[in-house]
């Protein structure tokens, strides 16, 4: 489980630094999306990760808090990757209205 999430947070950030690096119009480092992979499909698919992200870290902080027997490192290192990924998305989302205002303020 430990290696899962790993792969996932990983997964996650490489989507997102694509999807950032497409948006300062940059080229990718690693094309490694499926041919015919959209932006839209791109970000819900690192919605959908952080969001599983975060919902394996409450699980195991409730666990904690009902007395289950858990590792409590392993429960802080999957709140801090929750806590990391979530931040990488909202900056990606912030950069991304940035973009979006910069365009709409655009003279034609």
């Amino acid at each position: 489980m430990n290696v899962n999430n790993s792969f996932q947070v990983n997964q996650a950030l490489q989507q997102l630094q694509e999807v950032a690096s497409q948006a300062r119009n940059e080229p990718v480092q690693g094309q490694g999306e499926a041919p015919g992979a959209d932006f839209t499909t791109m970000m819900r698919e690192a919605i959908e990760n952080v969001n599983g992200m975060q919902q394996t870290s409450k699980g195991m902080a409730d666990a904690v808090a009902r007395g289950e027997d858990m590792n409590l490192t392993e429960v802080m290192v999957a709140q801090q990757k929750s806590r990391v990924s979530f931040e990488a998305l909202k900056e990606t989302r912030n950069r991304l209205l940035e973009a979006y205002q910069e365009i709409s303020n655009m003279q034609v």
